[in-house]
């Protein structure tokens, strides 16, 4: 189970330094002029493979995260809400790297509006959204 446990939380950190760094991808792209192609490309070409590669990574952690939960009953019976907390987290992270997705798919076409005050902001979620995912697993305060 240790292995296991190792595994997801390397996992984790992988997936969550793309979380951390795609956006700020998105901050300069917003900032990009608009008579500079080369420089928008080179920024799409970044976000997209690393669009890609954070996907890859969030399968394994999503995978072994489960077989903790499932098979070796981390966050099972009674006293265990930390953990439906915890996997309400996980929720929202997959719903923000799906949103990640959509903005880069908005971006490749031409049509995002956002301005890269918003993804300054946009970027901090996934800070706040850890730093609550990892007080529940150590502190386990319901």
């Amino acid at each position: 189970m240790l292995w296991i446990k190792a595994l997801h939380i390397v996992f984790v950190a992988s997936w969550f330094a793309g979380l951390f760094y795609l956006p700020r991808i998105y901050v300069n792209l917003a900032m990009v002029p608009a008579d500079s192609a080369a420089e928008r490309e080179r920024l799409l070409l970044m976000a997209r493979k690393l669009y890609r590669f954070m996907t890859i990574l969030a399968v394994p952690a999503l995978v072994l995260g489960l077989v903790l939960w499932l098979h070796y009953g981390i966050g099972k019976g009674p006293g265990q809400g930390w953990m439906h907390a915890k996997l309400g987290i996980v929720v929202l992270l997959l719903g923000y790297h799906h949103g990640c997705g959509v903005i880069l798919r908005k971006f490749q076409a031409g049509s995002m509006q956002r301005s890269h005050v918003w993804f300054r902001w946009f970027n901090e979620a996934p800070v706040l959204m850890m730093l609550v995912a990892v007080c529940l697993v150590v502190v386990k305060p319901f």
